[in-house]
């Protein structure tokens, strides 16, 4: 028995915080949910992007006939389709076609993913079929014998055509992660993950119909599909972005984001919130207490492997501590040690998750698959989990701490410091709103804090009362703003660049 090197009270623990409610799901695949209320709604208005409006009648019309011209080009269950767009309604035409097809979509920003980065999707993902957008046809790297479709420039067919028969392990998208060696590397989601985050509770948010729900994610990030499609799952109307985030969420009922994105928006501004939801990188405390006075405010956790989120908890601000939550429904989490077996409760651990959550695993890549995903002897035969490489513990009342990365352990002047832990004690002090902390060398760190106006040697006064002398980072520098990545998350290979700008030192 994988537990009986625990005590009695662990073991019970064990099982009664690491499993999420087993729940039915509705519909195991995501786009009926979406045909449903198209059906039952035909006029309401499915999305809108700049001053245009699509209704849920007319998105599944196209979408239909965009269905049927795949199936003609060969599109069969299994496949994979490239939706190399940029935000507007003709991505969701496409992104639903897939569907439709039966195909899973493999999502791009084609005007920020560099040619050399989507010949590598086309490569791997194998997509014999690529959806783009007119204007950016020329920068899609084309391989012979491939089919480029412009979903804004070809007149669609009328009738749709056949329904493919899927199952629920069928892919539903394909996303490709930065990757740890540099070359991203492509997950294969299926519907049964995607629709099991989405359509139960809490991760379907309470969107209701006519909820606004803005589209702020790059579509290759896959918090876009939260909101996308868990926008159209339940009704609501998608409001795609311009170049004005704040503009977008000033209206909206439902926010997904990641915090850095979410820092740009002022709470005040946006009346009509009632729930949001941050997941992608810790979320520092002084902004989930903001927005959690004044909506339904959930902190989650998961890589992508993991289907968007596999923990969440809504926020109290007078809790004393901000945690990921508890697993969501009919998904497991368990803190192990490096031989893979559960610790006591109130251990720190690797977070290694488990159940209806867990993906297909990576394209073309048997090393990697067999290093991340292991055979889950808690659930038995017949089920996988999967290594986050997220540092965690449960409280004594079964919430997740989430204690950094594996790979946000680092040593300095030979001791191990937890890079989280330094960020965490400056984001509370007094007027510090946002922090990272990042090695520089062997022998220092350098720590960046939002605004421009904190003292930089109050905050590390902070860290010196808190920690051991060599958490105490060398430099802080205040800054306006921390750079972002293309998919809303810090920018930390900036910032490294910018501590080297300002001190005017290699190191």
């Amino acid at each position: 028995m994988p537990l009986h090197h625990l005590t009695p009270r662990d073991q019970q623990l064990f099982l009664r915080y690491g499993r999420g409610p087993a729940v039915p799901v509705p519909d195991p695949l995501v786009h009926h949910a979406f045909e449903r209320h198209a059906a039952a709604a035909p006029h309401s208005v499915a999305a809108e992007h700049q001053g245009a409006t699509i209704t849920y009648g007319e998105l599944d019309r196209y979408a239909d006939a965009l269905a049927a011209r795949l199936v003609r080009e060969g599109v069969r269950p299994g496949d994979h389709v490239g939706l190399f767009v940029r935000r507007s309604i003709p991505m969701l035409v496409g992104l639903l076609g897939i569907l439709k097809a039966g195909a899973a979509y493999v999502p791009q920003d084609i005007g920020l993913a560099p040619p050399s980065q989507l010949a590598h999707v086309i490569r791997t993902a194998r997509t014999r079929v690529i959806l783009t957008l007119a204007d950016h046809t020329p920068r899609v790297p084309l391989p012979p014998g491939h089919t480029l479709i412009a979903l804004d420039a070809e007149p669609l067919p009328r009738t749709p055509g056949p329904r493919p028969a899927l199952t629920p392990d069928d892919g539903c998208y394909v996303l490709f992660t930065s990757g740890t060696t540099g070359r991203p590397n492509g997950v294969k989601v299926t519907h049964r993950n995607v629709a099991n985050i989405l359509l139960t509770a809490p991760g379907d948010l309470g969107i209701r119909p006519g909820d606004r729900v803005p589209q702020l994610l790059n579509i290759a990030f896959d918090m876009a599909a939260w909101e996308i499609l868990g926008c159209l799952s339940h009704g609501g109307t998608l409001v795609v972005r311009g170049k004005d985030i704040t503009a977008t969420a000033r209206t909206a009922d439902v926010i997904v984001a990641t915090p850095t994105v979410l820092s740009g928006i002022d709470p005040a501004a946006c009346p009509r919130v009632r729930t949001v939801a941050v997941a992608g990188e810790p979320c520092p405390r002084p902004l989930a207490d903001s927005w959690a006075q004044r909506a339904a405010f959930y902190n989650c956790c998961g890589p992508t492997e993991t289907t968007i989120v596999n923990t969440m908890r809504r926020h109290d601000p007078t809790a004393p501590l901000l945690t990921i939550g508890r697993p969501t429904p009919n998904n497991t989490v368990y803190v192990l040690d490096a031989d893979l077996r559960p610790l006591p409760i109130g251990e720190t651990g690797e977070m290694w998750a488990g159940g209806d959550c867990v993906s297909a695993g990576y394209l073309a890549d048997d090393r990697l698959n067999a290093e991340r995903y292991a055979p889950d002897p808690f659930l038995g035969p017949g089920h996988r989990m999967f290594r986050t490489r997220d540092l965690g513990r449960w409280t004594a009342d079964g919430e997740l701490e989430h204690l950094g990365r594996t790979d946000d352990q680092v040593k300095v002047r030979g001791f191990r410091v937890e890079l989280d832990s330094v960020s965490s004690v400056l984001v509370s002090v007094e007027g510090c709103a946002r922090a990272v902390t990042l090695k520089r060398d062997d022998r220092s760190l350098v720590s960046f804090v939002c605004p421009a106006d904190v003292d930089p040697d109050a905050v590390r006064r902070a860290v010196a009362e808190a920690l051991p002398y060599y958490c105490v980072p060398t430099e802080v520098l205040p800054l306006a703003v921390l750079p972002e990545t293309d998919r809303g998350k810090i920018d930390k290979q900036a910032l490294l660049r910018l501590a080297e700008q300002r001190t005017g030192v290699a190191r």
